[in-house]
């Protein structure tokens, strides 16, 4: 994982992920996974950036969210692409749900549990501060009690 300065090529946000950082920088992300080792090196790459860091990426999916999560560093901007697309976030107990469709845009506060559910294949954009983005497993229609985990931007 290496964060790339001036990228002049187009960059896939399906698989490479743009970093937003202090300073009004850009950086893709080349190298990005979901692992726990690539994880932990994009943390330590933006720790300077601290909670106004924010990761750029598209996710395409069909189906229910398996997991439910939070971003208690900042507030998560999620756009519809192609598709519909159901944002559903646990306010005191309470679910509140969102429906998106193409061009759409709803906004997920700091520190709010939320899950996606696309019905259909669905594209949806994600802009997110990732700074202790914490996660846990979904059972029912709404996400079960357990510890977080680290998030993207978390610094070891």
């Amino acid at each position: 994982m290496r964060l790339v300065d001036h990228e002049r090529n187009a960059v896939d946000l399906r698989t490479t992920p743009v970093h937003l950082g202090r300073g009004s920088r850009a950086q893709p992300v080349e190298g990005f996974a979901w692992d726990p080792e690539v994880l932990q090196a994009y943390s330590a790459a933006v720790a300077a950036d601290g909670a106004e860091g924010r990761m750029v990426m598209i996710f395409d999916g069909d189906g229910p969210g398996g997991h439910g999560e939070r971003h208690p560093a900042g507030d998560e901007l999620v756009v519809c692409l192609s598709g519909s697309v159901t944002v559903t976030r646990d306010v005191d107990g309470v679910p509140d749900r969102v429906q998106l469709g193409p061009g759409e845009a709803t906004i997920n506060p700091a520190g709010v549990w939320h899950v996606v559910d696309m019905e259909g294949p669905t594209s949806i954009l994600a802009i997110t501060a990732g700074l202790g983005t914490e996660h846990r497993p979904r059972t029912g229609t709404r996400p079960t009690e357990c510890p977080g985990t680290p998030g993207p931007e978390e610094a070891p």
